[in-house]
């Protein structure tokens, strides 16, 4: 079965930089795209960035352009955001998340959180001013 298991979070000032890394195990995982969203206390999944199986091709929120980066290490199963610059309105908990298959031509479809079948449990990130 399929696993995927957040780490890096924590609590941090605000300017400071965090790396989040994302973990797979139980499945094979050729030709997997994967993708970072996080979560805000009484809020919806927010997504953040994608990345395709090759790490060719990225796509990110306008929240995260610039101050986030996607990538990834096939050799090692793992995705990994790293977030400069952190805000205080950046806390949340962030979830890795993994579908099977090319990046989705619609944006739609590569922002939405339900796109993606497996996710992980989250790491809570806190970014006091």
């Amino acid at each position: 079965q399929v696993q995927l298991t957040e780490s890096g979070g924590g609590l941090v000032q605000a300017g400071d930089s965090l790396r989040l890394s994302c973990a797979a195990s139980g499945g094979a995982f050729d030709n997997w795209r994967s993708a970072w969203f996080r979560q805000a206390p009484g809020k919806g999944y927010e997504f953040l960035a994608t990345i395709s199986w090759s790490g060719r091709s990225t796509f990110y929120a306008d929240a995260a352009k610039g101050r986030f980066t996607i990538s990834r290490d096939n050799a090692k199963n793992a995705v990994y955001l790293q977030m400069n610059n952190l805000r205080p309105e950046d806390t949340a908990v962030y979830y890795c998340a993994a579908a099977l298959g090319p990046m989705p031509a619609s944006s739609r479809n590569r922002s939405n959180f339900n796109q993606y079948p497996y996710s992980g449990q989250g790491t809570q990130v806190t970014v006091s001013s």
